[in-house]
């Protein structure tokens, strides 16, 4: 860690000076303007006039990648924030598999369009802006999506519809959507600080927090399209299971549902005292899925791994719920509460 000390300028204005290096590579010169912002734990950010700007545009070469390398490599342009983003060839037309790759982006991406096309060159623009949406709002959307397809899932079983689990599927899409644009938002107020409070935050602390909490909402969005796999390909897309157990099922289903949203809400809130109550709900659910099990009349070996691989999706939803409790515990935990007085 480099120091600087600080001088005084004069009766009531004390200074420090800019490293060179920093000032260079930023563009700062003298008479420039920067920005100073009050961080928590007396923390003092100085911002050039750059960080006010988005990372406006990058260039894909697409000479050397295959249709799937080039797809992540728009991706990952997008995550990391970019409002325009070219794919080009050096030498000659794009194939078609690089268009073809384009579009298919462009399809899973919130606000990403192509605004211009030639034989060598594809440009595709974001049109998301940052305050256009708050973290906290982008989680609660992700958990209610995949509760949503959850349900339509558990439904599917006890109604023998194949429709509600391909209905649950269809949400898949919607799901990854939502989580690539948090990460996006997570990457550029990491990168810029100023847009923190554009997202919804006082600080850039609880960045990698939700990035977690973000990844553990799409995990269980992909075991609510696990469940919906399992109907679809069990013969007849019905999974041979009785009455009762279904019963127990879906009341399962329901408990891992009021688990994920009060972890969720436990993150939004910073309330440590609803962490707590996830751990005691999660605790009287810890072994459902064992006790459904052991009550299972004789079945086909078949059919007893279908209603397995169903209960063992739900279990690892509430897990994936716990993590969040846990990462919702730090955060309410760094702040100043009747349980807690930092000095």
């Amino acid at each position: 860690m480099e120091t600087r000390k600080v001088q005084r300028l004069g009766p009531s204005t004390l200074a420090m000076t800019l490293p060179a290096e920093w000032a260079r590579d930023h563009g700062v010169n003298k008479g420039d303007e920067v920005s100073i912002r009050l961080g928590g734990k007396g923390t003092l950010t100085v911002l050039p006039k750059s960080a006010h700007t988005e990372e406006s545009e990058a260039i894909i070469h697409a000479d050397n990648l295959d249709a799937g390398a080039l797809e992540r490599a728009i991706v990952a342009q997008y995550v990391l924030g970019r409002r325009v983003i070219h794919v080009q060839k050096l030498e000659g037309a794009l194939e078609s598999e690089h268009i073809n790759a384009v579009y298919r982006a462009e399809t899973q991406l919130m606000g990403l369009g192509v605004i211009e096309e030639t034989p060598e060159d594809i440009a595709i623009r974001c049109s998301v802006d940052p305050e256009d949406f708050t973290l906290d709002n982008l989680l609660e959307r992700l958990e209610n999506t995949g509760s949503t397809m959850r349900g339509e899932a558990v439904k599917a079983i006890a109604h023998n519809n194949p429709d509600l689990a391909q209905r649950a599927l269809n949400r898949e899409r919607q799901a990854n959507k939502i989580f690539v644009l948090l990460l996006r938002l997570i990457f550029t107020a990491y990168q810029n600080p100023n847009l923190c409070r554009a997202v919804g935050l006082e600080s850039s602390f609880p960045l990698i927090g939700y990035r977690s909490v973000a990844k553990n909402l799409e995990l269980t969005a992909d075991n609510a399209e696990d469940i919906a796999d399992i109907v679809l390909e069990a013969d007849g897309h019905a999974l041979n299971v009785d009455d009762a157990t279904v019963r127990r099922i879906r009341e399962f289903t329901d408990k891992v549902d009021e688990l994920t949203t009060l972890a969720v809400r436990s993150v939004v809130e910073r309330d440590y005292d609803l962490t707590i109550d996830c751990r005691h709900l999660f605790h009287e659910i810890s072994n459902r899925e064992k006790e459904i099990l052991d009550d299972l009349p004789e079945m086909d070996n078949k059919d007893l791994l279908q209603i397995r691989e169903v209960l063992v999706s739900l279990q690892q939803t509430a897990q994936y719920a716990m993590r969040n409790a846990e990462i919702a515990a730090n955060l309410a935990l760094n702040e100043e509460s009747e349980h807690v007085e930092i000095q």
